[in-house]
């Protein structure tokens, strides 16, 4: 089962960035961010077309995230737990079931800037909803994969200048404890489990030639609980679609799992 998490950035903008995608990396999920768009808005036909089923949590303008599969998803529910006034939509869950069951969570983690200020405040009391629900999740002892932008640095190896990030929301300490803490409830970083010191990026910024010169960032992440870490035969970065034709500023990293 390839499971992959890839910020759009539009989908709109960008639906023939993702369906040439979608062809070549033939994904049997997934996890869609930022699409931008409101549920009924959302280009559906499309994607129906390379038979994925959809699932969409929808804002207009901005957030809102989806689930598009091959195998059949069941028990869909939207939103983060926790916060009843929230209305963001930047959470979604749903189980699939190949040769055994996977539970999903689509995240659009805030980005917090600037920080300090209620934006950031916000983020980090988001990510306390997260990993109250990770503990929820976790305690079932099925997989689960967080999957999403998660709009964190963890560790100065996953930008090619944490300097120049240093009071940022993305890797400010608050921000980088937070995600620590999420992980230390026994959730495993896709990427570093396979690639533990390479410099691996998953955004590159529009303005300054951050692509060309490689000046990157990982905020883009799976966690696996251990259950799913188990399962995982292989995951990777499709850092060459950044390159491709009114790219997102983001590129999908992908998980395969024995499932």
């Amino acid at each position: 089962m390839k499971i992959a998490t890839f910020n759009i950035n539009g989908v709109k903008a960008r639906i023939e960035a993702l369906t040439a995608w979608l062809a070549e990396a033939t994904p049997d999920v997934a996890l869609l961010q930022e699409i931008k768009s409101v549920d009924e808005g959302f280009p559906r036909a499309e994607l129906e077309d390379l038979g994925y089923q959809v699932e969409t949590h929808g804002q207009k303008g901005f957030n809102g995230v989806a689930i598009l599969s091959r195998l059949r998803l069941e028990d869909v529910t939207r939103g983060l737990p926790g916060d009843a006034e929230d209305v963001q939509a930047r959470w979604i869950e749903a189980t699939v079931t190949g040769r055994r069951a996977v539970r999903l969570c689509g995240l659009y983690l805030p980005n917090g800037n600037p920080a300090p200020g209620p934006k950031f405040d916000y983020k980090l009391a988001w990510m306390e909803r997260m990993q109250a629900r990770a503990a929820a999740l976790l305690a079932t002892e099925e997989p689960v994969v967080f999957a999403g932008d998660y709009n964190v640095i963890p560790t100065p190896r996953d930008a090619a200048h944490p300097e120049q990030w240093v009071e940022d929301a993305l890797y400010r300490p608050e921000t980088r404890a937070a995600f620590r803490r999420l992980c230390a409830l026994g959730l495993t970083d896709a990427i570093r489990m396979r690639h533990p010191e390479a410099a691996l990026y998953t955004f590159w910024d529009y303005q300054g030639l951050s692509w060309e010169r490689n000046n990157g960032i990982r905020i883009d992440h799976l966690l696996l609980s251990p259950q799913a870490a188990d399962l995982m035969t292989d995951c990777g970065i499709d850092s060459q679609v950044r390159g491709g034709a009114k790219p997102s500023d983001h590129v999908p990293v992908w998980i395969e799992l024995d499932a």
